[in-house]
């Protein structure tokens, strides 16, 4: 069942189109992970999903509502992060999270007390004093502690520490149990590939891939970088690597996941002097992305991770 659809979202700011055609359809119980650079339209098109700007052509519906029209009506059952938090200076972070509990109707003061625990905030202080992560924890806490259906988080983890991302994510898998529906925002690749059932990619206002993280092997790749004692002449011809670049009497790749094991031990017969992963970022999938769909690309990117 879909709560929330947009088709051919078109929006232009003068000149410059920000959204040419966004598709996006998030289901029961799902969570979507909308990822991309900086730049790239995800604000914009959750302005448009949130009934903060007005598309120039298309349609996007939440609930069955239109998302510009029936604003009112959609924001009681939809609970929103964004990815930097304002807050009223004056008011304290406890304050702060009642007032918006209490505008979409909820009143459970458990899970409110909870999620404060969690989160590790004193919502005794002024929000002047917060830095950028105790606002998002704010944020975050009034959102998981509302009764919300749909939770729309913009880069909601800006700020915060490995251990409070944790916990975010333990919320979102949480809220997903319960049937909820999350669309998250995001261009940290690791959070997207935990927690996401589906991803769509956006770049340059349009969107250029989306599916399940199985369907996008791609996005499960690690690079590698590799110096051995003794030449490894087959690597190339090995099932799972990608974009093979000799440096030397070094080689830097990049490797599915279904396949690291066999590589491994395949490169440690030549005898490991040095060996650096990493994930890849997203930008390299973008240039993937299109270098793999020009016709102009006859190598991958190379260089070391």
């Amino acid at each position: 069942m879909s709560i929330l659809q947009a088709s051919n979202l078109v929006k232009r700011f003068g000149r410059f189109t920000a959204l040419n055609g966004v598709n996006i359809e998030v289901n029961k119980g799902e969570v979507f992970g909308f990822i991309g650079p900086n730049g790239a339209g995800k604000s914009t098109t959750i302005r448009v999903l949130l009934g903060i700007l007005k598309a120039d052509s298309g349609e996007a519906k939440i609930f069955g509502k239109d998302a510009w029209k029936d604003a009112v009506d959609i924001h009681k059952r939809i609970a929103y992060v964004p990815g930097d938090v304002n807050l009223w200076p004056n008011l304290t972070g406890g304050e702060v999270i009642d007032l918006f509990i209490k505008l979409r109707g909820g009143n459970n003061k458990s899970k409110r007390e909870e999620l404060i625990q969690r989160f590790d905030l004193d919502p005794t202080k002024k929000c002047r004093t917060y830095s950028k992560g105790n606002r998002q924890k704010v944020a975050l806490v009034a959102a998981f502690a509302s009764e919300a259906d749909l939770y729309i988080l913009d880069e909601p983890t800006s700020g915060l520490d490995p251990l409070m991302e944790r916990i975010f994510q333990e919320c979102v898998q949480e809220a997903k149990n319960t049937g909820k529906s999350v669309l998250l925002s995001s261009h940290v690749l690791s959070e997207v590939e935990r927690l996401c059932d589906r991803v769509g990619i956006i770049r340059e206002g349009k969107m250029i891939e989306s599916g399940s993280l199985g369907e996008l092997r791609h996005l499960t790749r690690t690079n590698l970088y590799v110096e051995t004692i003794r030449p490894m002449d087959s690597l190339a011809s090995l099932q799972g690597v990608h974009e093979l670049v000799k440096e030397g009497e070094a080689f830097s790749f990049q490797v599915d996941s279904e396949h690291l094991d066999n590589i491994i031990q395949y490169i440690s017969q030549f005898g490991v002097t040095k060996l650096e992963s990493a994930p890849p970022t997203l930008e390299d999938l973008f240039m993937r992305h299109y270098e793999g769909t020009s016709k102009s690309a006859n190598s991958g990117a190379g260089g070391r991770p």
